[in-house]
């Protein structure tokens, strides 16, 4: 029995329209989609093998595939860093799990971050997004007693977009809480009108 993420339903069933209606689009191939999600953490360089693997354990957890350690490739001494030593830990999410994870990230986890406003609307210039999170146990995955030492993680959301205001629609339209901000409050004006 397949299983279909709600997020990759709601894609179809009202992104899709309504992107191809505000846009134009002729062609159902021209409508952006989420590619992949990338979840990076980096490891202290004094890091024991224990942290290392409480580490990969978590990010496993909020994933839900295993991750890769990524090691340096060179030696640099004023960072007491030696070639081949871990020094992060990263997944790359596609089909059914990318889609469960976003709609995890944006139903379940952003909500809980403490005075929680919306997240920076602003892209990297390609339609994709990066967002910073600074503690992780707000994934409901993570047990928080088990937590010896809190990682921060980078989300990198990829997605087929040609240009950041495709993108940022996309993610919109999904149900990524951005920050409102006085210009996004006009132009909604504006559209509304």
């Amino acid at each position: 029995m397949s299983h279909t993420p709600t997020l990759k339903t709601l894609y179809a069933e009202q992104v899709v329209p309504a992107l191809t209606k505000a846009r134009g689009y002729t062609n159902k191939h021209q409508v952006p989609t989420v590619e992949k999600i990338v979840l990076n953490t980096g490891i202290d360089a004094d890091a024991d093998k224990t942290q290392i693997a409480d580490i990969q354990r978590d990010l496993g957890l909020i994933a839900g595939q295993r991750p890769v350690l990524t090691k340096a490739k060179k030696a640099i001494s004023n960072f007491k860093l030696r070639q081949g030593q871990v020094v992060g830990c990263c997944v790359t999410l596609r089909g059914a799990n990318m889609w469960d994870f976003l709609y995890r990230l944006i139903a379940v986890a952003l909500p809980t971050i403490r005075d929680f406003r919306g997240i920076s609307p602003k892209l990297d210039g390609n339609g994709n997004y990066n967002l910073g999170i600074t503690d992780f146990t707000i994934f409901p995955e993570i047990t928080v007693e088990n937590v010896k030492k809190t990682m921060g993680l980078d989300i990198t959301i990829v997605t087929t977009s040609r240009d950041d205001e495709e993108g940022r629609e996309l993610l919109r339209l999904l149900g990524m809480p951005f920050r409102r901000t006085a210009a996004t409050a006009s132009t909604e004006q504006k559209a509304a009108a």
